[in-house]
């Protein structure tokens, strides 16, 4: 459980990102959480990395006409004989941000998660919209900061200045702005209600000699109050207000619209996209959004009704899942919302006679309205909560001709006690559910006061959890933390690395040989590694007091009494009496299970052994994962070098380092050092030392050192020594690499690019 500082604000609170971030939307801020799977803690628990996004302290003024005629108009609203019109205008929080005698408009209305790889570190976005109506994208670009790349509600304020508040120039001019009618019209279509992220689409940008190349783009779609949607295409990396490439706006002709989501759908290699949009009055419909220079996308050539009855329940929530459909042999999408205390469902199936759809309700789930639902795309498992604490998990069996779904109730109570429930997201990889949560009623009275948490549950096995990594076809332990993290924890555990898991990987490593098996190898010792390690018997940030009076006393100089040892040597032996009434029954429950003493001689000398044979283990699959790499960036230097040209890269000294190991026989290795070193036509292009301009030898794989004793750090990624001050580390810090420069060549800025060769984090 993690306490969160302030309450909950929006309808959404709670996302869950692709790269491991719980984004909770609060009243005063955005409280962040990442996971990580910490191979240098021996703690069982969850380790969270905790940031905050700040609301912004100004409140935000829509653009709706100059500053000058905006406050006359406001003015004269106010005033107003009128009371249709002055008390509208007074109580519209849209028209008065700044409150004056209301309470502020502080807090965040709701989030959104890009999709991994659109920040300049390969990360995911985070797209913002305050309570007050500010809609803006932040990159947390250091990890202990978060950044605000762009306003895109002041953006769109100015190109609809500009654009005389009129969406296409055949739309026909508008009253004043004198008039409340207009007034309301010109907030109305700049007030964001939702917004979404696309996923990565390839884009063709024509460069200067009339040569393509292949561009990252990802959309963003943000739903207006009016039922227009701007779409926004942004140039990846996002890096601010020049990566903007276009913004569209459509009209969904929804009238009270409350929700969107993004439509993928996959059919015979061809990719179709759509906005699924839902109403207050209950209909839904998928949109179609045409796609301009993006390769490979199709979109629907009329809008789609998934459900036209307006029946006065208001749409929710809305999450769209793949799936592929068992008896038709072919792929489908399945559309969920929260309608009310229903679930609606709608499948979507492309065949001959074309797009088929069938849709239906859940009924029966909750006996309150539903005020958060999540899936696990995954498997299509869709998870559901009321505000009184029950969620319920919803699994989708296919049929014949459509499907239905078995559904099962959670108890929270069972666990957390009496709890109310404000939100809900899954893990990318379906292993943990994490809840906010707050105190439920007592005896039949509410808690005077109420502290919100964000519960996290888990919702799969480690043998689920083991067996989903040895399967995966992500092949990437980054992107699967809430995975290795069930994992960690059995092995901490138990102390042990199970036995059919140990015989299943080096199955795998001798039969595919995937570096990605390697590093799951690495990340299972490195993790029994630290089960194996002895708990330091004090906490290590408390300093010692007692041990520096010893030492002055004990000092040259100084003279050491008797009774200056007596009350240093009683001052120690009280020490040791707190810590050990400190820790209170602690120490008898972990006794079984803790490792032998240091006083126990027998028992230690095989812990020893076994820590050693197990780091030589960490040693080999590194040496082997660093080998593979380096014959990569050998493939590299093969590939985009002419004869005898220097490359920054110590291409001989990565060569010999291959070749020292007589025991290492790799015959792909070989054949590539031969073409270099014939390329290179015995040039060796030595580093040299930036502080005395001597030879840096290539003989460790981690560092550097000159003849004067220089030391520097080798960068992991491209084997170059970073001669600077400045460098980058992974998230776990296993490796460091050095910055890109404006004179590498784009090869080489695109291997600066990758990921560690260790655990698959980005780099900072």
């Amino acid at each position: 459980a993690v306490r969160l500082q302030h309450g909950v604000s929006g309808l959404e609170p709670l996302a869950w990102s692709e790269d491991h971030r719980v984004s909770v939307s609060t009243a005063r801020s955005i409280a962040v959480l990442e996971q990580l799977s910490d191979v240098h803690s021996g703690g069982q628990e969850m380790v969270i990395h905790r940031t905050a996004v700040p609301a912004p302290s100004a409140a935000c003024l829509l653009k709706v006409g100059p500053k000058k005629e905006v406050a006359e108009c406001k003015e004269k609203f106010a005033s107003s004989a009128d009371p249709t019109v002055s008390q509208t205008f007074m109580l519209d929080r849209v028209f008065n941000p700044e409150g004056k005698s209301l309470p502020p408009m502080r807090g965040f209305k709701y989030s959104s998660w890009s999709p991994l790889g659109c920040d300049a570190n390969g990360r995911c976005l985070l797209a913002a919209l305050t309570m007050d109506n500010r809609l803006t994208i932040h990159a947390n670009l250091n990890r202990l900061q978060w950044v605000q790349l762009v306003d895109l509600t002041e953006i769109y304020g100015e190109r609809l200045y500009e654009a005389s508040y009129r969406l296409s120039k055949a739309d026909t001019p508008r009253g004043e702005l004198g008039d409340f009618s207009e007034f309301q019209r010109r907030h109305s279509m700049q007030t964001p209600v939702r917004m979404e992220w696309s996923g990565i689409c390839t884009t063709q940008q024509v460069k200067h000699n009339n040569e393509c190349r292949d561009v990252g783009s990802v959309l963003l779609a943000v739903l207006f109050e009016n039922g227009n949607i701007a779409v926004w295409q942004f140039q990846l990396p996002f890096l601010g207000k020049e990566s903007i490439t276009s913004c569209n706006t459509i009209d969904s002709g929804i009238n009270s619209p409350s929700v969107l989501s993004w439509w993928d759908y996959e059919h015979n290699n061809r990719k179709m996209s759509g906005l699924i949009v839902g109403s207050d009055f209950g209909p839904v419909k998928i949109l179609p959004v045409n796609l301009k220079a993006v390769k490979g996308y199709f979109t629907l050539r009329q809008p789609v009704v998934l459900w036209q009855e307006m029946d006065q329940l208001p749409v929710h929530s809305i999450k769209c899942i793949p799936l592929y459909h068992p008896y038709q042999k072919c792929s489908c999408s399945l559309v969920v919302a929260a309608r009310g205390a229903y679930v609606f469902w709608c499948l979507l199936l492309i065949s001959k006679a074309g797009l088929n759809v069938h849709n239906s309700h859940v009924t029966g789930l909750h006996s309150l309205p539903i005020v958060s639902l999540t899936a696990d795309k995954q498997n299509g498992t869709v998870y559901t909560c009321s505000s009184d604490g029950k969620v319920r998990q919803l699994i989708p069996i296919f049929t014949d001709v459509a499907l239905k779904f078995e559904h099962q109730l959670i108890k929270l109570s069972e666990v957390f006690g009496s709890v109310r429930t404000h939100g809900i997201a899954v893990s990318p990889c379906g292993a943990y559910l994490a809840i906010i949560t707050t105190e439920g009623m007592t005896n039949g009275l509410h808690p005077v006061n109420k502290n919100y948490q964000v519960q996290f549950v888990t919702l799969k096995t480690f043998e689920e959890a083991a067996a989903q990594l040895l399967e995966s076809s992500v092949q990437n332990l980054f992107r699967q933390v809430d995975l290795t993290d069930l994992v960690r924890w059995k092995i901490l555990k138990d102390k042990h690395i199970p036995q059919f898991l140990q015989e299943a990987l080096d199955k795998k490593i001798e039969s595919c040989g995937s570096t990605y098996f390697w590093r799951f190898k690495l990340f299972l010792l490195r993790i029994l590694y630290q089960s194996m390690q002895k708990a330091p018997s004090e906490v290590m940030w408390r300093p010692s007091h007692e041990d520096a009076k010893i030492l002055i006393s004990d000092s040259p100089g100084m003279g050491s009494t008797e009774d200056d040892q007596e009350e240093g040597t009683s001052k120690q032996a009280s020490k040791q009496s707190l810590c050990d009434a400190g820790k209170g029954t602690d120490v008898d429950d972990t006794a079984d299970d803790s490792l032998p003493q240091s006083s126990d001689v027998g028992g230690r000398e095989p812990m020893e052994e076994k820590l050693l044979e197990i780091q030589a283990q960490i040693e080999a699959v590194e040496m082997h994962l660093t080998r593979e790499h380096m014959k990569r960036v050998l493939g590299e230097v093969y590939l985009h070098t002419w004869i005898t040209e220097n490359t920054s890269i110590p291409t001989r000294g990565v060569c010999d380092f291959l070749m020292s190991d007589d025991g290492y026989d790799d015959r792909t290795a070989r054949v590539l050092i031969g073409h270099i070193l014939k390329k290179m036509n015995k040039q060796t292009f030595p580093e040299h030392c930036s502080l005395c301009k001597e030879i840096l030898p290539f003989t460790d794989r981690k560092q550097a050192v000159c003849s004067n004793g220089h030391i520097w750090l080798r960068c992991f990624l491209t084997y170059q020594s970073c001669q600077s001050l400045e460098y980058r580390r992974c998230l776990l810090h296993d490796s460091i690499a050095r910055h890109p420069t404006p004179e590498d060549p784009e090869w080489i800025k695109r291997l600066l690019q990758g990921p560690c060769t260790f655990c698959d984090s980005p780099v900072f």
